[in-house]
């Protein structure tokens, strides 16, 4: 491939750029192309966007057997791969998936340990929470952690802020738990702040990500900055809850107007950290100084004389919530680590080849499954 081919314009729309041509190299030498993962189809079938439009992509069996053993090693979206486009240009064998530069991703839901990748090489990851009944800052702590630990810049959009009688006290709420994070306040009805949103983060060549439970307004949101009330599916949410429809199904990189990139993510009705060990210390650096300042070096901060948190917690330096969901998310990170060093067994689902393999002449966006909740 030539170098030129490398450093097309349709591949440097979609977030291409020098670094990740020079990351590609060997691939280009062995005769690939580039292409970036749009959408995780069935049974490793993916659509991925060349230089020459979309196809479908679908790996091949060496890359198969090889990813088996590791569940991360399968392309996600957002991932830059090298393919093999056929003669005709329709399809696409995959051959390699190029190192990420980032990657958000969570416990799989179910008793195995298992990573799930939720977006790939991402700029900005959303934290989205609506500030009516959805609203939980606890939930927002577990968010952020996981956007610690991915490498992306995380910021939080407290959202439906029509609905919130004070959304600035939530706001300093919110900086207090996860301070140097930016809070941004916004409502898809009045369209407040939607306009600094865009200006701010949805940049050319720039990949975002936006996360969050159901009904929390992840795909209003995506529509308004895609500029089209249609682009992501949209359904009510009940008003006892706030709970919504999962009405996103799957992971999707859509382009918007500004250039940007957008993946959004089905609504999450549980998210368990993935070996995030270091993220949760770094997501509460107070609470880490106070026990530096312990009088005993294992201190367990229950019963011990000398213990700087409960004193930080008794005199109200550090709110009890704070506290108490550091040491929840500490217990279940421990509690991976045995888990973790253990190689997972791969397994794959039954019957989904037929499918992915069927002739259409629909687009690729119509072709949905349901993701693993």
């Amino acid at each position: 491939m030539s170098a030129d081919r490398a450093n097309a314009t349709v591949l440097r729309s979609y977030g291409w750029d020098d670094a990740w041509a020079a990351a590609f190299a060997p691939h280009a030498a062995a005769g690939y192309e580039p292409a970036r993962v749009v959408v995780e189809l069935r049974r490793h079938y993916y659509a991925v966007q060349t230089e020459s439009g979309e196809v479908l992509g679908e790996l091949t069996g060496k890359f198969h057997h090889a990813a088996a053993r590791d569940a991360q090693s399968y392309p996600a979206v957002g991932d830059w791969v090298a393919v093999q486009i056929a003669s005709d240009r329709s399809r696409a064998q995959i051959h390699a998936l190029l190192p990420r530069r980032s990657r958000f991703s969570r416990q799989a839901a179910g008793e195995r340990q298992v990573e799930q990748i939720v977006a790939a090489n991402i700029d900005t990851v959303f934290l989205v929470s609506g500030l009516d009944a959805n609203y939980n800052a606890k939930r927002i702590q577990r968010f952020f952690v996981a956007a610690r630990d991915s490498g992306a810049q995380p910021v939080i959009i407290l959202n439906k802020s029509d609905l919130c009688d004070d959304p600035e006290a939530v706001r300093s709420e919110i900086e207090s738990i996860v301070p140097g994070i930016p809070v941004c306040i916004t409502s898809t009805y009045t369209r407040k702040g939607l306009k600094s949103l865009a200006e701010t983060y949805a940049l050319p060549g720039r990949t975002l990500t936006f996360v969050g439970s159901s009904g929390a307004g992840k795909s209003t949101l995506i529509n308004r900055l895609l500029k089209d009330p249609d682009a992501m599916p949209t359904a009510e949410v009940r008003e006892k809850d706030s709970r919504g429809r999962h009405t996103t199904t799957r992971r999707e990189l859509t382009q918007t107007p500004t250039g940007a990139l957008v993946i959004d993510t089905p609504g999450m009705r549980e998210f368990q950290l993935w070996d995030a060990k270091e993220a949760v210390e770094d997501a509460y650096p107070d609470i880490i100084n106070l026990a530096a300042q312990c009088r005993f070096s294992r201190c367990t901060h229950l019963t011990e004389p000398g213990c700087a948190i409960r004193a930080a917690l008794e005199a109200g330096t550090i709110p009890p919530e704070r506290l108490d969901s550091y040491f929840k998310l500490k217990a279940e990170q421990a509690a991976k680590i045995p888990k973790l060093r253990k190689p997972g067994a791969h397994a794959s689902g039954p019957g989904w080849r037929k499918r992915a393999d069927e002739k259409t002449s629909r687009p690729f966006h119509h072709r949905q499954h349901r993701d693993d909740e």
